[in-house]
């Protein structure tokens, strides 16, 4: 799914365009839109936008006053949004020149409770506005108005997925682990031999588990697959939620990455899920143990800082390349709340 942060304003003239806009954007996984056509612009047939344009700014739901729109053009222009935010209150803005440092600039001026919209016609900047600062912008309004806008605003999405920061784990136990339903992902784009898919038992701390763009002496390479480990592991979504290995589907969008480059969000064509021989892999990090089941096999490969290691050569003293994140997961969204995982 796209980011939940990114929301359509469906800018064509016409009722019908509108529609049609919106059923190719639902068909990709956008969910969120806006009302850009005027407050009177709803016709008999066409659904409620969740973001409406009306008079003094924008009325988005939880507010329940509009919040202004400031059209900032030069830098004293955007004085007022960053007086709103360090207030903490709601503020949208549009540029009409420079935007990236403006932008960090507002995020930076952001105090607790207050609220940074920010519209564009311009896709490409949607990817900094989400990530100004690690933290970017609370809502991205972009306006579509042809079919060619919303493919290319998917393909920057896809493009530039969750950025990851990325850390490494010693490897401190390696076992077998009887046999156990594994889930091989087969994407729809050609992977990288340095990218995989990020997994683990605890959504804390995942590792990296390469695509199978190697192949052995006795497979052929398949770069669009990654052998990603037990039904019961999380993976990342491109919009950064967790999802678990065995609830994917044909269509999803999973965020395939390595340490030293962009991460980016790949589509699911089809997975396969067989019993197979496992191996239990337990890394150290923060002063506690995270674990990662994965299919015991020549060809599936942890990700570490020497390099790939099959899980049949693995052993403790490798360093495994991971990403460390939020742990407390509510049905794959990240929450603000204490948990134990085992």
């Amino acid at each position: 799914m796209p980011d939940p942060r990114i929301v359509l304003a469906l800018v064509a003239p016409s009722s019908q365009e509108r529609a049609g806009l919106r059923a190719r954007a639902t068909r990709r996984g956008f969910d969120r839109f806006a009302d850009f056509a005027g407050e009177s612009a709803v016709h008999p047939g066409e659904a409620v936008a969740e973001v409406r344009l009306v008079t003094g700014g924008l009325l988005v739901p939880g507010f329940p006053t509009p919040i202004p729109l400031i059209e900032v053009d030069r830098p004293e222009d955007a004085e007022p949004a960053a007086h709103r935010l360090r207030s903490g209150d709601p503020v949208a803005v549009r540029w009409l020149r420079e935007r990236v440092i403006p932008l960090e600039n507002l995020v930076a001026a952001r105090k607790r409770g207050g609220t940074l919209w920010v519209v564009t016609r311009r896709s490409e900047d949607v990817p900094s506005f989400l990530g100004a600062l690690e933290h970017g912008a609370d809502g991205v309004i972009v306006e579509i108005s042809t079919p060619d806008d919303l493919d290319r605003l998917e393909a920057v999405v896809d493009r530039a997925a969750t950025p990851l920061t990325w850390t490494v784990a010693p490897v401190r136990r390696v076992a077998s682990a009887g046999m156990g339903d594994r889930v091989i992902v087969d994407t729809t784009s050609l992977l990288r031999p340095e990218e995989g898919m990020l997994v683990g038992s605890s959504a804390g701390l995942l590792a990296l588990v390469l695509s199978e763009a190697v192949g052995s002496r006795y497979t052929r390479p398949r770069p669009f697959r990654v052998n990603a480990g037990a039904a019961h592991l999380y993976t990342l979504l491109g919009n950064g939620d967790t999802r678990y290995l065995s609830e994917l589907q044909a269509g999803d969008a999973v965020l395939v990455g390595r340490p030293d480059g962009p991460s980016r969000a790949v589509r699911v064509g089809r997975i396969k899920i067989e019993r197979r021989p496992m191996t239990l892999i337990e890394v150290e990090h923060g002063r506690r143990t995270y674990t990662t089941f994965l299919q015991e096999a020549e060809t599936v490969r942890l990700g570490t800082t020497t390099g790939p290691i099959a899980t049949t050569d693995l052993a403790p003293g490798s360093v495994a390349n991971v990403v460390a994140l939020p742990p407390a997961r509510h049905l794959g969204l990240a929450v603000n709340e204490a948990i134990e995982e085992r």
